[in-house]
């Protein structure tokens, strides 16, 4: 028998030794892979059952509804829908929709850049007062947003006399829409920015500093590049939710025909007319905007989550 100490220590640190737990003093035996995955897993009839339960979630609550618009939309013929389509309040409705979110969205994109890079890469008082404000919009009801448009830039609001003297308008008219979903969408941009600006770090745009590159020359060649696909998953998000607002729009808007309806506003006005089929019409082209944003989505969040994993790997 060999009593030699450092023969067992050695002895214990063997691949068969490392295997078996007796690397250390005291050591449990490593568990067999058959064993550690069973002890780790659920039984595949709990698997199947909760992918089950989540897809008629999905089919219940999603595809049926969806499948409905797109049913009822064409139910009378393709003349009905292209009749519903080409109606000039729809016609209104669609551009103010495009018109909102075109100039909403470049509004979000600069704002979400420029407090992404004041959150990620400087320190100073005030920076998680500006995270909780930037969430805001997340809490707040879009009607007390809408309220409080009215309240500041109606007729009977603080700004009220001043805009009725200088013969502006902004509720019921198109600012106060732009307004309305301007808040509604600006923490989108943003919210995508800051958590990849800060995973990366400042190292690169510190040493591109060092060696002579200007601000400007710093965000396009390397800070740009960096978050591009955040960037367009913050637009396309931002997009969606500007041209699906409701409740913030219908406040400020004043619901008047063919000037101030956006899509969602039209559908409500078709649908409580009974106008069935020109109600159906122009939601499933909402919907199907819808869509096409969703896929566009998923390909960008793809890439989106690929890169954070790098920035991640690197900051480690």
């Amino acid at each position: 028998m060999n009593d030699n100490p450092s023969t067992v220590e050695y002895a214990g640190r063997s691949p068969e030794g490392m295997r078996a737990g007796l690397g250390r003093p005291g050591a449990r035996p490593a568990l067999a892979p058959k064993a550690l995955q069973s002890a780790t897993t659920e039984p595949a009839w709990v698997k199947w059952t909760l992918i089950g339960i989540a897809l008629a979630f999905l089919t219940l609550f999603l595809f049926v509804p969806l499948a409905i618009v797109f049913a009822e939309a064409f139910k009378k013929g393709v003349g009905v829908y292209l009749a519903a389509i080409a109606d000039p309040d729809a016609l209104s409705a669609i551009k103010l929709t495009l018109i909102a979110a075109g100039i909403s969205v470049p509004m979000n994109l600069v704002f979400g850049i420029a407090a992404a890079w004041c959150i990620a890469k400087f320190e100073f008082r005030g920076k998680n007062l500006l995270l909780t404000l930037i969430d805001l919009p997340f809490s707040v009801s879009p009607v007390i947003s809408g309220l409080i448009y009215v309240l500041i830039f109606g007729l009977q609001g603080w700004w009220g006399e001043w805009l009725r003297d200088h013969d502006l308008k902004v509720i019921f008219a198109v600012p106060g829409i732009v307004l309305a979903t301007v808040f509604v969408t600006f923490p989108f941009v943003a919210r995508e920015l800051i958590p990849l600006m800060q995973a990366q770090g400042t190292e690169q745009e510190e040493a591109a500093r060092v060696l002579g590159a200007n601000g400007w020359q710093i965000f396009r060649r390397i800070t740009l590049p960096n978050v591009k696909w955040a960037l367009l998953y913050g637009v396309i998000l931002c997009n969606a939710r500007a041209m699906g607002e409701f409740g913030a729009v219908s406040v400020v808007s004043g619901h008047i025909r063919g000037q101030t309806n956006t899509m969602p506003l039209h559908i409500e006005i078709l649908y409580n007319e009974y106008q069935f089929a020109a109600a159906f019409a122009v939601a499933s082209l909402l919907a199907g905007l819808a869509l096409v944003t969703l896929v566009l989505k998923y390909l960008v969040e793809r890439r989106v989550r690929a890169q954070k994993k790098s920035a991640e790997g690197r900051s480690e």
